[in-house]
C-alpha cells in the first residue's frame, strides 16, 4: 500500500491506522490525566462510531468539544466533560479564552485582552496577537498547551486598526443574562 501522505503537514503514514496511533500518542505525551482540552471542532470526519468512541477512550485529558462542521451525532455523544457548544468562554489563570470551531474578527472580551483560538481553516487564515488557529495541522498533529499559544500570538503581528474593535460595548463581558 503506498504511504498516505497528510496535505496539511506533509507527514507520512502507511495507513489510516497508524495515522491515528500517532496522533493519539502525540495527544497523550502532551495531555496528563488531568488537563483540560478544548478541541475547535472536527473531531473526527466520517470515522466509524465502534471506531471514534476507541480512540476518544485511550486520550489522556477532561475534553471539552467545540462544535465544527464535520461533528456529527457520534461525535457529539461521546463522553465529553461538558455538553458540546459552538463557542466557549473559559479562563485560565486569569486570561479568558474564547474558542469557535470559527475563525472570529471580533469576539467577547477582545477588548479587553480575550484571546481567541480556532480550527476549522487548516492555518489559511492567518491570526493576530490575539487570535490564532490551533488546529493539530498547524501544530505538528498534536494539541497545544496556553502558554504555547502565548508564546505564537507574542510572535504574530497586532490586529489591523479596528478588527477587534467591536462597536458595540460589552456592557455584560460578552455574558448571557
Amino acid at each position: 500500500m503506498a504511504n498516505r501522505i497528510d496535505p496539511t503537514t506533509g507527514a507520512q503514514f502507511a495507513s489510516v491506522n497508524h495515522m491515528d496511533a500517532y496522533m493519539i500518542d502525540l495527544w497523550n505525551a502532551t495531555v496528563a490525566r488531568n488537563d483540560r482540552v478544548i478541541h475547535v471542532g472536527d473531531f473526527a470526519h466520517r470515522a466509524d462510531p465502534k471506531r471514534l468512541r476507541a480512540i476518544f477512550s485511550r486520550l489522556h485529558g477532561q475534553k471539552f468539544l467545540v462544535i465544527g462542521n464535520h461533528d456529527d451525532k457520534a461525535t457529539l455523544e461521546l463522553g465529553w466533560a461538558a455538553p458540546p457548544q459552538h463557542l466557549l468562554n473559559v479562563t485560565d489563570n486569569a486570561q479568558r479564552v474564547v474558542a469557535c470551531h470559527y475563525g472570529l474578527r471580533v469576539w467577547p472580551g477582545a477588548r479587553r485582552g480575550a484571546l481567541h483560538v480556532y480550527g476549522h481553516s487548516h492555518g489559511r487564515l492567518p491570526g493576530n496577537s490575539l487570535s490564532t488557529d490551533v488546529g493539530v495541522d498547524c501544530w505538528d498533529l498534536r494539541p497545544v498547551s496556553l502558554d504555547e499559544i502565548r508564546m505564537r500570538l507574542a510572535l504574530s503581528p497586532a490586529p489591523v486598526d479596528g478588527e477587534t474593535a467591536d462597536p458595540e460595548t460589552d456592557t455584560n463581558d460578552g455574558v448571557q443574562p
